[in-house]
């Protein structure tokens, strides 16, 4: 495959074979993505340490290092790393120690296709969040403990609360730089001061403190 320099460079971590032989072989046809694949966490850990990656397909159960562990090790190393938990588990704690380790999604191997995989790569890459329609309600469930431990939201600045409800609304980073007049490295900035505001690792985690925390007033 010929390396771009806008492709998205994705990083698969999985220890089943066949499944990181099909997401390679269709993915890896798109002159959109350089994909990279490894079998544990372990071995993912040593490639993001040698070079940066801009997201990772990343397995929950796995022998060894698990996923969630991976998962908080990566965003260690490499915070603007975004991460994607792609599994066949729909258990609502793994769904939930996923977001507090800092994942940006959340697919459901039996519920996605590869086209769906490969546009939740590009939105997640772009700065965007994205759960399975049949986790959210779970994730909302489950959220209502988070938010009563992070700090409270007037910590955040004027502008912050700004950045925060659009990212609330799926907004990616390049979408608030236009609605706010700033520059994206100003967006990201703010984001990171949010995220150490609020004691929290992803901004999916954020955008749901937000809901519940009801700082958006058009959404419920």
């Amino acid at each position: 495959m010929t390396s771009r320099s806008d492709a998205i460079r994705l990083l698969l971590v999985d220890d089943q074979e066949l499944f990181r032989r099909g997401v390679t072989m269709v993915l890896g046809a798109d002159s959109d993505f350089e994909i990279e694949d490894v079998d544990d966490g372990d071995a993912a850990l040593e490639r993001i340490a040698e070079e940066p990656f801009d997201v990772v397909l990343l397995d929950i159960r796995m022998p060894g290092r698990g996923g969630v562990e991976t998962c908080a090790a990566i965003k260690e190393i490499a915070p603007s790393t975004g991460i994607i938990m792609l599994t066949a588990s729909d258990e609502e704690v793994d769904l939930y120690e996923s977001i507090k380790a800092g994942a940006s999604g959340y697919l459901l191997k039996d519920g996605s296709t590869y086209d769906q995989v490969g546009e939740a790569v590009r939105l997640v890459a772009a700065g965007q969040s994205l759960i399975s329609p049949s986790m959210a309600t779970k994730l909302l469930d489950e959220f209502v403990q988070m938010s009563r431990g992070a700090a409270p939201a007037t910590t955040l600045t004027q502008r912050e609360l700004q950045v925060l409800r659009l990212v609330a609304h799926g907004k990616s980073n390049r979408d608030i730089a236009q609605e706010l007049y700033i520059s994206e490295n100003t967006v990201k900035n703010h984001i990171r001061n949010i995220l150490e505001k609020l004691q929290m690792k992803s901004r999916m985690e954020a955008a749901m403190f937000a809901v519940r925390s009801k700082l958006i007033d058009d959404i419920p």
